[in-house]
């Protein structure tokens, strides 16, 4: 074997882990909306955890992928830790279909179609589809699909590569005398550890294997304990991904170490009492490609089979060796989830549905409040209000980064409306602290409001609690229709501020109103005008997400030019529900 076979041997192994990366990054983005709504039906039911490690893995052809994408859901708080068990062992299942593919280098045969399932023939074919998506297809999802077509084919073209640099060892004395040092379970073991850890690709590592077995030199012997040790090694991807996370996503890694770690060690059990006590021939006949990918399968499916009832017992080791903070750590949204842009996309909703409900609640309860100052509403308004604050802060910081990953058009959409929403919640929840101000005020300083006043107050407030409700309603459900209402209830609301001023002035001029008492009826209409017109914002982000083509402006100048039948009809709607009770009083 030349210098330049080893140098195609390390050619062909980087066009292979380029290749799986390509393929595997866009079968994520193809898949990553249903990846999502699986992720979504997760429950604590260990053996549909099983079934959906073992999709999600097929999905995206990564193993590594989904530990990587668990440990940043456990970091973020948004999966439990025991859940993480049933999809931990099913990703070591999905991930033996790569082996199964990768298998077809091996297949011979003079049949057409036995000939068209060997990589060589169908692997330029693929390619040349996946460069006709990617130059000619318009939507976003067909030319992932071409980068997935692309991406496989320079796999398997990496695999060629790598078959054919080792294939004159299969006459090489010195390659047969080398490995007969691997007949050592333990160093085959070993090996199989350190190569994986070091590519962090148990699919390459096993690519590689398969492609050595192709010179006739490996065998059962060999082969085995090295697979054992590639499952361990795969491990390295979930450990390095750890580093920085709280405790709870660190013992993601460590059940998934601990998972493969007893499985390598009762099966090397099992096969050195078969090695020693019992004739084992088998052990000495070449294996093949296909050879290889059968005892990847078995290996993983009879270690899952095998530590499947001892789930909570995998949780109670990680818990045992990485024991819990001493102080309490805040969980939020984890970078690691960059990897999945979808489920990233997803969970960032999940924080962003609760932003809108806490604002929310934090408008009602200051609406509450208002006339009967309570200290307890009062707290807890402010609570919310900072709680608000720091999702605003933390949130928008990592909306901006995940938009710099490759996301499909709906998750571009998603992103957009939540940037340009979260600021309006934040600027909700302080006009609600500011009405907790304005009714410690009142109470502090014992100021009468007039009954005229306080009836206007009451109809108004009421106005604005619906805005409310229904801006958040409309928001976590991404509903348009709901959408549409909200304008114009804000055209009534700022009705009903404006007549509110004007009676005020007409009570100032009569004496019965004080301008103590109306410099806090001027702050409490300052914030209620305000809060309907970050509702307004909202709604129109939530509209423009429905669309692909949608001008906020154009849809705000057509609504006030008096031509849209459906805001006409709600307007009156409103305006005979509160400005015509409002005028009664």
């Amino acid at each position: 074997m030349s210098i330049f076979s080893i140098f195609t041997l390390l050619g062909g192994l980087a066009f292979f882990i380029y290749g799986m990366n390509q393929m595997s990054h866009s079968l994520e983005i193809i898949a990553g909306e249903k990846m999502e709504s699986i992720i979504n039906k997760l429950t604590s039911n260990r053996f549909l955890g099983l079934l959906l490690g073992c999709a999600i893995t097929i999905a995206i052809q990564s193993s590594s992928a989904v530990t990587v994408m668990l440990v940043g859901l456990v970091n973020s708080g948004l999966m439990d830790l025991s859940n993480t068990v049933g999809i931990i062992m099913g990703s070591n299942i999905g991930t033996t279909v790569t082996a199964w593919i990768m298998s077809l280098i091996g297949v011979s045969s003079k049949n057409i179609f036995v000939q068209m399932l060997k990589p060589e023939s169908f692997a330029p074919l693929l390619a040349f589809i996946g460069i006709v998506l990617l130059m000619l297809a318009k939507l976003p999802k067909r030319k992932e699909i071409g980068n997935a077509f692309v991406g496989f084919a320079v796999l398997m073209f990496g695999m060629m590569l790598m078959s054919n640099s080792v294939a004159p060892l299969a006459d090489s004395p010195a390659f047969a005398k080398l490995l007969t040092a691997f007949q050592n379970p333990l160093l085959g073991v070993f090996t199989g550890l350190v190569v994986t850890a070091i590519i962090q690709s148990s699919a390459a590592s096993i690519g590689m294997l398969q492609a050595l077995s192709m010179t006739g030199g490996i065998t059962y012997g060999i082969a085995i304990p090295i697979i054992m040790g590639q499952n361990i090694g795969t491990c390295a991807t979930a450990i390095l991904s750890s580093i920085g996370v709280n405790r709870n996503a660190k013992r993601v890694a460590a059940i998934h170490l601990s998972f493969n770690l007893i499985g390598t060690t009762v099966f090397m059990i099992i096969y050195c009492a078969l090695h020693s006590f019992l004739d084992a021939s088998f052990l000495n006949l070449k294996v093949a490609p296909v050879e290889i990918a059968v005892c990847h399968s078995i290996f993983n499916v009879s270690t899952t089979i095998l530590l499947l009832p001892f789930s909570k017992m995998l949780v109670r080791i990680a818990e045992g060796f990485i024991k819990e903070d001493a102080v309490l750590q805040i969980a939020f949204l984890d970078e690691r989830l960059f990897n999945t842009p979808s489920i990233a996309v997803g969970k960032c909703d999940t924080f962003a549905n609760e932003m809108a409900e806490s604002a929310q609640s934090a408008v009602h309860l200051a609406i509450e409040n208002y006339f009967d100052y309570e200290e307890n509403n009062g707290h807890m308004v402010r609570d919310l209000e900072s709680r608000i604050d720091t999702y605003e802060d933390r949130l928008g910081t990592y909306l901006i980064k995940l938009s710099g990953s490759k996301n499909t058009q709906r998750d571009k959409r998603r992103i957009a409306k939540m940037l340009h929403s979260i600021g309006d919640w934040e600027r909700i929840s302080d006009y609600a602290r500011d009405l907790t101000k304005s009714a410690l005020e009142i109470k502090e300083k014992k100021l009468e409001i007039s009954e005229q006043a306080k009836a206007e107050l009451k109809t108004l407030s009421k106005a604005v609690a619906e805005i409310v409700s229904l801006t958040a309603e409309a928001f976590v459900h991404s509903d348009a229709e709901l959408a549409t209402r909200v304008e114009p209830l804000e055209q009534v609301i700022d009705l009903l501020v404006t007549k509110c001023r004007e009676n005020h002035i007409h009570r100032l001029q009569d004496g019965v109103c004080t301008l103590e008492r109306g410099f806090v009826l001027a702050d409490t209409l300052n914030s209620y005008e305000r809060i309907s017109g970050h509702c307004s914002n909202i709604a129109i982000a939530v509209l423009e997400e429905g669309k692909e083509k949608f001008g906020p402006h154009g849809y705000m100048q057509q609504l006030k030019s008096g031509n849209d039948p459906v805001f006409q009809k709600l307007f009156q709607e409103y305006q005979t529900c509160y400005l015509s009770d409002f005028q009664e009083k």
